[in-house]
């Protein structure tokens, strides 16, 4: 295995790669791939350093988990991370003891382990930040070895800061990428305080920031880039990190100047992310070993001069934030 930074996430006690590798297009919602080429994506992450892997029961009905759970046979030592809650209405009271026991459940047999190293309440509503008895079933399950530690993805930075004042909150996953910098002003500074580690997610903003797409581009039917357009079929957020499409590639024309020679927009925005204060790991999707080597290649690059960075938050506060930064 090659080296990668590790970095260390007190509350989980354990360190994960600067750069980790999301699976939700092993499962679904980004076309299809099949069997071969999901285990080439995840042998070439782990060949090059990657240490954490992210899943959830809900990827193609847990396709994705059990693609893990084959990774996670030969390779024992990396971390899978996987996700519950999003098999039910997203309503408040079905996130309860029961429903965590029979998710749980599946998503061991999904993945061919006793305990789950790490398990996240996939995006839940936000009353459920505020219910003790929640986090009281969540401690149960640490308690009973079925998990190694439990945390929060979420959508807003508002239920960041409720998840991090959660004692046992060992992590925090919420997207973070160029354009989305809410999280910088609050949510890092407190995760950072107590401990708890930052997962970032939707670091492309949906493969906006890879600079590949332009006004023409068509996206398949099964691709949520297409029905999810407007937020058809969950939070608006997810699809473009809720920036209109045409607005976005708008930034990153602009960004595009912001480059070094011979790195890439998307091995500059991954960069990005590495380098604010608090970040864990980022966590890009691939859907071939060679994106997984693109994306791998951000984690040696140089941090980001301060002209960079000032110039990402330029653009940012000239052309997206009143888009994106009152809503999460």
């Amino acid at each position: 295995m090659a080296i990668m930074e590790q970095r260390a996430i007190d509350r989980l006690e354990r360190s994960v790669s600067v750069v980790g590798l999301g699976t939700w297009q092993l499962g679904a919602d980004w076309g299809h791939l099949d069997a071969a080429q999901a285990g080439s994506v995840l042998e070439t992450a782990v060949e090059h350093g990657v240490t954490f892997f992210d899943t959830a029961d809900v990827y193609g009905d847990g396709r994705s988990e059990r693609f893990c759970a084959e990774l996670h046979a030969d390779h024992p030592t990396v971390l899978i991370a996987t996700k519950m809650g999003r098999r039910v209405p997203q309503r408040a009271e079905n996130y309860n003891r029961e429903n965590f026991l029979a998710w749980n459940d599946r998503s061991r047999a999904n993945l061919a382990t006793e305990q789950i190293d790490l398990v996240q309440l996939h995006c839940p509503p936000d009353e459920v930040y505020d219910d003790d008895a929640v986090f009281e079933a969540l401690d149960e399950l640490v308690r009973a070895g079925r998990i190694g530690a439990y945390g929060v993805s979420v959508e807003t930075c508002a239920q960041a800061l409720s998840a991090i004042a959660r004692p046992h909150v060992a992590s925090v996953q919420i997207i973070l990428n160029c354009l989305r910098l809410k999280p910088l002003d609050e949510v890092l500074p407190a995760a950072r305080a107590a401990g708890v580690g930052i997962i970032a997610r939707v670091p492309l903003a949906s493969g906006l920031l890879s600079g590949r797409f332009d006004e023409h581009t068509v996206f398949a039917a099964d691709d949520h880039r297409n029905f999810n357009r407007h937020g058809e079929s969950f939070d608006v957020g997810e699809t473009f990190s809720g920036v209109p499409f045409d607005v976005g590639l708008a930034a990153v024309r602009e960004l595009q100047g912001l480059l070094d020679p011979g790195v890439t927009l998307a091995q500059f925005a991954l960069r990005w992310v590495i380098d604010q204060p608090g970040v864990s790991t980022v966590i890009p999707g691939a859907s071939s070993p060679e994106q997984v080597l693109q994306n791998i290649a951000a984690a040696s690059l140089e941090p980001l001069r301060e002209e960079q960075i000032s110039g990402v938050r330029e653009v940012y506060d000239r052309l997206i934030r009143k888009h994106v930064h009152a809503s999460w």
